[in-house]
């Protein structure tokens, strides 16, 4: 039941911060942090897939929060 209560915080939270992600780099960051806690879910709970699709937008994100921070134009 944990398991399952820290997942849906972790997406929940994931996806919101993705919905401000337009409000500035801090946005972007929080949305990276969220993909990690997401994949974190996803390998706990034994749905490794799910786990390392997250990380991968975990990379992208911090990627992308990086560029923004740099003042790079981000696609």
């Amino acid at each position: 039941m944990a398991l399952t209560l820290y997942g849906v915080l972790a997406l929940t939270f994931m996806m919101s911060m993705y919905a401000f992600e337009r409000r500035g780099s801090g946005f972007v960051l929080a949305f990276a942090i969220g993909c990690a806690l997401s994949s974190a879910y996803g390998f706990a709970s034994g749905t490794w897939p799910f786990g390392v699709v997250e990380a991968i937008w975990t990379v992208i994100a911090l990627r992308r929060w990086w560029l923004q921070a740099k003042g790079a134009p981000v696609a």
